[in-house]
C-alpha cells in the first residue's frame, strides 16, 4: 500500500517524459550487463531474433572515440582540478550512456515467435507486440527515409528508422496502439522498421503464420 502510494506521487509530480528517460537510462545500463554476459532480452525457446543495429553501429563507436579523445585533451588542458574532475565524471558518464544505448539495441532485438507474431522494438526506448493475427502481409521493401526514430506518417503507417533506413514493411489487419519514447501514445495501420536480414525475419513471420493456420 505505501508503496503504491509513493508511485502515485512520484507520477503526480515527475512529468512522464523525465520518467520514461530514467527508466530508459536505467534500462540500458542493466543491458551493458545482459551485453557482456551475453544473455539477450525477451526470447524464449523457438523465437528468431533479428538484429537491426547494423547501420548504426560504426556511427555509435565513432561518438564513443570522439568522446574519449575529447576526455584525453581536457583532462591534459584544463589547469583547475575541481573543474577537471567534474568534466571528467561527465565524460565518462556520456561515454557509458553511448555503450549502454548500443548495448541495448544489441541484446533487445527484434523478435519473430514460432507463431508468426513480431516484436518490434529499438533498445529500452521502443516495444510493440505484433500479434499474427494483426498481421495482413510482410515483405522486405528498402526505404531511405529522414527524421527522428519514430515516425507517424498521415497514411497511419509507423516508420521505426535505424540509420536513415527501414528494410521490411507490415500490413495489418487492423490499428495497432503503440508508445513513442516519451509516452505520447499513437495508433498505426501499417508498420515498417529495419532488420539487418530482412528477408530471414520475413520468411520466419510467413513460416510461422502457415503453421499457425495450417496453411
Amino acid at each position: 500500500m505505501r508503496t503504491s502510494g509513493i508511485r502515485a506521487a512520484v507520477r503526480g509530480v515527475v512529468p512522464v517524459q523525465v520518467r520514461r528517460l530514467l527508466v530508459h537510462e536505467l534500462r540500458a545500463a542493466a543491458s551493458l550487463v545482459r551485453w557482456i554476459a551475453r544473455r539477450p532480452h525477451g526470447l524464449r525457446e523457438g523465437d528468431l531474433a533479428a538484429a537491426y543495429t547494423s547501420p548504426q553501429t560504426a556511427m555509435m563507436y565513432g561518438f564513443v572515440f570522439v568522446s574519449v579523445v575529447e576526455t584525453v585533451a581536457l583532462s591534459v588542458l584544463i589547469p583547475w582540478p575541481t573543474v577537471h574532475r567534474i568534466l571528467l565524471v561527465i565524460d565518462v558518464y556520456g561515454v557509458l550512456l553511448l555503450l549502454a544505448m548500443h548495448a541495448a539495441c544489441v541484446v533487445r532485438p527484434h523478435v519473430v515467435s514460432p507463431d508468426g507474431s513480431l516484436r518490434i522494438r529499438y533498445g529500452a526506448l521502443f516495444d510493440l507486440r505484433v500479434p499474427a493475427d494483426a498481421i495482413a502481409s510482410v515483405r522486405v521493401v528498402r526505404r531511405y527515409p529522414e527524421g527522428r526514430l519514430v515516425q507517424l506518417g498521415e497514411d497511419g503507417v509507423l516508420d521505426l528508422i535505424v540509420g536513415s533506413q527501414t528494410t521490411v514493411a507490415v500490413e495489418l489487419t487492423r490499428p495497432l496502439p503503440f508508445i513513442r519514447p516519451l509516452g505520447a501514445r499513437g495508433e498505426a495501420t501499417g508498420l515498417r522498421f529495419h532488420a539487418d536480414d530482412p528477408a530471414a525475419l520475413v520468411a520466419a513471420v510467413r513460416a510461422g503464420r502457415e503453421a499457425a493456420t495450417g496453411g
